[in-house]
């Protein structure tokens, strides 16, 4: 509102200053009957824009009322030329139209920063506002309602640039833009555009004087980032180019891109400026190749066309449409001039309300023709672009059309027919058609080692022990670390063959003055972050807290924390340990199942063997002996009942399988049992309060106090295996400590020299494993990514790495399984077990059983008189007798004959 204030208090002096030139199409010498509408111009004749823009307003006056010869109004242009870059002369000129000329629009002016405050003179006096050239974002027709935008806003532009770096693959991006409204109003959304695609913005250069311009490029020549985007209007942006190509910045290796504010106008720049901008990529918005824009190059011989002239032609063309529909509305009610109707009341400092400003401002708004620019057609106050050409500046042919960009089909090949149809070409041919700074044809990575001969400074961890990741000697000559060697050394000197360029290097232990480890790895990568390293190579693990001051490849070795203990050698005393292999419900079944075998098999013998005959008390001894005396094989007697011979077929087999699994479960109680770990989870040591060790320097300290709530003063850091052992042996009694916890690999390690008597227990912590660290944004992390994918998907290479470093693990891996089952469930068996088999052998026994007492009754000599008993005796009776039968022995068939006679 200050501004405003002295704007208008200022207004009566400064516009002597502002030269009035009215622009009136006259036909035939005069307007006769002819309406004249009173439009002012506000524009600077000494810019680029300002004399292409009176040009093509002159054409498009002549052209519109030579068409539309029977129109009743006629535009009456007073065009202000306020000379300088000033937003105080711009608005001034806007003030002395409105007041002294009471024009029905204003056209202009062309910058954003001077339209802004001519656009608050006009919603004051209701007079629209519109801009053919003012693309900042910051201008909104939907905030400010009496402005209208005839051209695009350069937030449209953003996709088109932001796509192009995706393409490319570029992660970082320097932006240089000039300090007006023009400038600033693109680079917020810019920014959050590049985040969406994992880019950014590392550096932003705002110029506003020229005179900053050589201090600006020395800073941007001294960073690693070669993509650099220009945001800047033609004045500016040619005397950067200019001061770019004598810096030695228009190299090869470099990336320059411009927006649509310099590539609209490149035709029009000076030769030297173009040349100096060899292999530069810009955008601009597609203009269709009518056959009415052909005539009109024809009609004013014209060889180069200027988009904010076609945008400034279609402007007047749609004012001038507009008008004569305001007339015909005004003409409907009364045949009173639309210049006349400005009565409504007295504005500050005299500026009056215009009464036809806001039907003018509708009837513009949906004003719908084919212009010289394309369709024209208002999207909430100002036109919209969705088609863009990407241009490509050389030297010696001036700019080509390379690639086109639509918001349907994204980037296409350089033919606009392919584009429209939705023809996508590859990658590979869009960038063929580059020429980029030096006379690359290959596309810059986008980066690079900013100082000639600078080596990138790659920081080692020094460490005592685990030598097996990374290891070096010290030169006795030249005190300078050297023979590396190490699992995380080769990984890094493999994927330094698979970039797709050098990168000179040297590697700087991370020491002080004594030689000696500098601190933790925490402190170690924070080097990075205060930039005394350019990288680290380490077994650094990829934690959430690091990666908020460094950024780190994809990890090259899988990682973890677990815990290690000792294993205690439990020798077990038990005089009855021989009963526990099998519970009581198995010794029972096998008893009775021995006995019930041995009944059997002495029922099917007793009466043909002599060896099942005899006393009582001796036959159920033989019973007893036979039975048992099958477990081991060693029975003497002999069968001779083929029913006999097929029980003890399947017996024998349970036998062999019961004696076959107690002699297992028997040896495993003895032996496996014996191993169990001394601690088996984290709470017996929270409970017990016991010392836990660490390895010194690493994260695990913060994970211990943090996630598992572990007493500080209860924990010891050691760095050796051999430290580990000396540890884990003396117990948390007596100096030393009852757990270790690592990282995974390094237990490995140690497991690999101390498996016999150390074992890993308890759920495992995961992690992101092993990277290399870079600094936050540094592109080389992508490069390094995609190479360690390739060497971890080369299974033969990992392989061969890993047996070199690790070969002595393969010898404990199955230790912690082994441990924790024989630490778990008891290894007695149950009846459940063998069910199966007891039932095939009962049946089998009592199948026999039921052949033989069918062949017994069949044969029986005495069959007759057992009918008489069957008839007269009791129940009892007959079962006493049957069993007297069964145990006599059998007579020959003769003596059987006999008898009966």
């Amino acid at each position: 509102m200050a501004i405003y204030l002295m704007l208008l208090i200022f207004s009566t002096w400064l516009s002597h200053c502002v030269c009035v030139e009215p622009f009136n199409y006259v036909e035939n010498g005069s307007i006769g009957s002819k309406q004249a509408v009173r439009v002012g111009v506000v524009i600077d004749l000494d810019s680029d824009v300002g004399k292409i823009a009176e040009n093509y307003t002159s054409m498009a006056l002549s052209d519109f009322y030579t068409r539309y010869a029977d129109y009743r109004t006629r535009l009456n242009v007073a065009v202000k030329n306020y000379g300088k870059d000033d937003v105080i002369f711009a608005a001034s000129a806007a003030l002395e139209l409105m007041k002294n000329e009471q024009v029905e629009a204003i056209i202009g002016p062309h910058r954003s920063s001077e339209a802004k405050f001519v656009i608050g003179l006009g919603e004051r006096a209701q007079v629209p506002i519109i801009s053919f050239s003012a693309t900042s974002p910051t201008l909104s027709p939907t905030q400010s309602p009496f402005f209208i935008r005839t051209c695009h806003d350069d937030y449209s532009q953003i996709k088109p640039l932001t796509s192009i770096v995706q393409a490319f693959g570029w992660r970082q991006i320097i932006i240089i833009y000039e300090d007006t409204e023009f400038g600033n109003g693109l680079i917020p959304y810019l920014a959050d555009a590049l985040q969406e695609i994992d880019a950014r913005i590392v550096y932003r250069s705002v110029i506003s004087k020229p005179k900053n311009i050589p201090l600006e490029l020395e800073k941007i020549k001294a960073m690693e980032t070669r993509v650099i985007l220009v945001h800047m209007t033609d004045a500016l942006g040619s005397r950067l180019f200019l001061a770019a190509n004598q810096t030695g910045m228009m190299s090869k290796g470099y990336v320059w891109m411009i927006t649509d504010g310099l590539s609209t106008l490149l035709h029009s720049l000076e030769k030297q400026v173009t040349e100096s901008m060899q292999g530069v990529l810009g955008i601009r918005p597609h203009v269709p190749n009518t056959n009415r824009l052909q005539e009109f190059k024809t009609r004013w011989k014209i060889s180069e066309i200027n988009l904010f002239g076609l945008w400034a032609y279609d402007t007047i063309w749609a004012l001038a449409k507009a008008v004569e529909l305001v007339s015909e509305s005004h003409s409907n009610a009364s045949t009173q001039s639309i210049n006349n109707g400005r009565n409504i009341g007295e504005a500050f400092l005299g500026l009056r309300v215009s009464e036809s400003g806001p039907v003018l401002l509708e009837k513009l708004k949906f004003t719908r023709f084919e212009g010289l620019s394309g369709k024209f057609r208002l999207i909430r106050g100002q036109s919209e672009v969705s088609e863009f050409e990407i241009v490509n500046v050389r030297r010696k042919m001036g700019e080509r059309v390379i690639g086109y960009w639509t918001k349907k089909k994204g980037i296409s090949s350089d033919s606009w027919e392919n584009a429209k149809t939705g023809y996508l070409s590859s990658m590979h041919e869009l960038i063929k058609g580059i020429i980029w700074p030096g006379y690359a044809k290959a596309p810059p990575k986008g980066w690079n080692i900013p100082v000639t001969g600078k080596r990138l400074r790659i920081g080692v961890p020094l460490t005592s022990g685990f030598n097996e990741f990374l290891n070096f000697k010290w030169d006795p000559i030249t005190l300078e670390p050297t023979n590396f060697s190490g699992f995380t050394y080769d990984v890094f000197i493999a994927a330094l063959e698979k970039l797709p360029f050098q990168i000179p290097h040297t590697f700087v232990p991370f020491v002080n003055s004594s030689r000696q480890s500098n601190g933790t790895y925490d402190e170690f990568l924070y080097q990075i972050k205060l930039q005394k390293f350019d990288a680290v190579v380490a077994d650094a693990t990829i934690t959430a807290n690091r990666s908020t001051y460094v950024d780190f490849t994809m990890p090259y070795s899988e990682s973890g924390v677990s815990m290690v203990v000792k294993v205690n050698d439990k020798k077990n005393n038990n005089i009855w340990i021989f009963l526990k292999p099998l519970k009581w419900d198995l010794w029972l079944s096998s008893g009775l199942a021995l006995f019930f075998t041995g009944f059997v098999v002495w029922l099917l013998e007793h009466r043909t063997n002599r060896e099942f005959r005899g006393r009582p008390d001796q036959q159920l001894s033989t019973i007893l002996w036979f039975s048992f005396s099958t477990l081991v094989f060693a029975h003497r007697e002999k069968v001779e009942n083929n029913w006999s011979r097929f029980v003890l077929i399947i017996w024998v087999f349970v036998v062999l399988i019961l004696t076959q699994s107690y002699t297992a479960s028997l040896a495993t109680m003895l032996t496996v049992q014996r191993l169990q770990p001394s601690v088996v989870d984290v709470n017996e040591l929270r409970m017990n309060d016991y010392f836990v060790g660490y390895q010194k320097n690493s994260y695990v300290r913060e994970l211990l106090t943090g996630q598992l709530n572990l007493n500080e003063s209860r924990l010891r850091h050691y760095s050796t295996p051999e430290e580990y052992h000396d540890a884990l042996s003396k117990g948390s009694k007596n100096g030393g400590v009852e757990a270790i916890f690592d990282e995974i690999p390094y237990i490995k390690l140690f497991l690999a020299k101390y498996c016999s008597g150390y074992t890993m227990v308890g759920p495992k912590y995961k992690s992101d494993g092993f990277g290399f660290a870079f600094p936050s944004g540094s592109p080389l992390v992508y490069y390094f990514s995609r190479a360690i994918l390739n060497i971890t998907e080369d299974h033969n290479k990992m392989q061969e790495m890993e047996e070199k470093y690790f070969a002595d693990q393969t010898k404990c891996q199955d230790s912690a399984a082994s441990s924790t089952t024989s630490s778990g469930s008891s290894p007695s068996l149950s009846v459940c077990n063998f069910g199966g088999l007891f039932i095939i052998t009962g049946l089998a026994s009592i199948f026999s059983c039921v052949i033989y007492f069918v062949k017994f009754q069949r044969n029986n000599n005495i069959r007759s008189s057992m009918n008489a008993i069957h008839s007269k005796s009791s129940l009892w009776s007959r079962t006493t007798q049957m069993l007297k039968n069964c145990a006599c022995k059998d007579l020959p068939l003769r003596a059987e004959s006999n008898m009966r006679s």
